[in-house]
């Protein structure tokens, strides 16, 4: 699993303006099974947590993120093997190690 950090580093009315374009790369890896949360911090920056990928991959992805193609953010990725969680919620597949 992976925690990953938007760091805004362009204008707002910048982030805002593809803001659709950012969310549509998100549903589209949703719909894929890779992103498991996503969502805005306080202060607004980003936060996306995705699982059952190998980190080249996750790299790959990363790039394709609209905010990534137009140098409007920084990501800072974090490994994070989840080993306990409260009742009811479920720990997502470990990624395969076969391609």
């Amino acid at each position: 699993m992976y925690l990953i950090n938007l760091r805004y580093t362009g204008a707002l009315a910048e982030i805002d303006d593809a803001l659709d374009a950012h969310r549509a790369f998100l549903i589209r890896y949703f719909e894929a099974g890779v992103f498991v949360m996503a969502g805005p911090k306080v202060p607004r920056e980003g936060g996306i947590i995705a699982s059952g990928i190998e980190r080249a991959r996750l790299d790959e992805i990363i790039a394709e993120d609209p905010f990534a193609q137009q140098s409007l953010a920084h990501y800072d990725i974090t490994e994070f093997k989840a080993t306990r969680l409260a009742p009811g919620l479920n720990l997502p597949e470990p990624a395969s190690s076969e391609g």
